[in-house]
């Protein structure tokens, strides 16, 4: 008997930012399945039982969870953000794609959740409100070296950037060479956004530009957003904002 993959994006964190429909779904399964925090913050009835794993156990993950779906359990896989963005959906196909032909009788949904560049654009204003694109800085899945090319062509092209998995403690140093390579490319003073735990209780926002960016400003739950030549900042009584204008000339 084949069960079901429900491959879900639980947004950036807050339970106000979780889709009705994954909120509505989440009861109704059998087993979850993913990295060990997005796995515990999900609220789910005691009876369905949690499957949690390292962060770099992605393939691995997604086996298991084939695996009890082949049993008939409905099974959630979850991840942080948007399941399609750097996460889960990704590897459950790729699992699907390379495994046992037994994987492809799998009935498999997947549903969107609210990425952290959208969360953390709508705390800054409208930084993506003309091109953009998102790199992932961690090169456990590609070489540092493509990860510096897309870079160097992103500024080349103009793109606003907004930059996944910046910081971490095994990498401590490639933010940095980062900006060495965008200050290249880029004027010096274009807005850049450091957005750490958008939607969760140790939010923090700090905007800067790109001759002062620097790594130590964020930490492994911070998203970078850096803006194109475009981009502008915007002081009102409020506050100020980061927003690209969507006409350029």
């Amino acid at each position: 008997m084949s069960g079901h993959i429900y491959i879900i994006g639980l947004g950036p964190g807050d339970q106000n930012l979780l889709t009705i429909e994954v909120a509505t779904l989440l009861p109704n399964l059998t087993d979850l399945v993913g990295y060990g925090p997005y796995v515990q913050r999900v609220q789910v009835p005691d009876t369905i039982r949690k499957h949690s794993s390292d962060n770099r156990e992605e393939l691995d993950r997604a086996r298991h969870a084939l695996l009890l779906a082949q049993q008939g359990h409905r099974v959630g896989v979850v991840s942080s953000g948007d399941a399609g963005v750097f996460a889960m959906a990704s590897a459950v196909f790729e699992a699907i794609d390379h495994g046992d032909p037994s994987f492809k009788e799998t009935e498999v949904t997947v549903l969107p959740g609210i990425s952290a560049m959208f969360a953390a654009a709508s705390r800054l204003g409208a930084p993506l409100g003309h091109d953009f694109c998102a790199i992932s800085l961690s090169d456990n899945l590609k070489p540092w070296e493509v990860i510096l090319k897309r870079l160097r062509l992103a500024a080349q092209a103009d793109f606003v950037i907004a930059l996944y998995n910046a910081v971490s403690k095994a990498r401590p140093w490639q933010l940095d060479t980062a900006f060495e390579l965008l200050r290249e490319e880029l004027p010096l003073d274009i807005p850049v956004a450091f957005c750490q735990a958008i939607s969760r209780e140790n939010e923090h926002i700090e905007i800067t530009n790109l001759k002062d960016a620097k790594a130590s400003m964020g930490n492994m739950q911070t998203l970078v957003l850096i803006g194109s030549r475009y981009s502008q900042l915007l002081t009102t009584q409020q506050k100020t904002w980061f927003y690209t204008p969507r006409s350029i000339k």
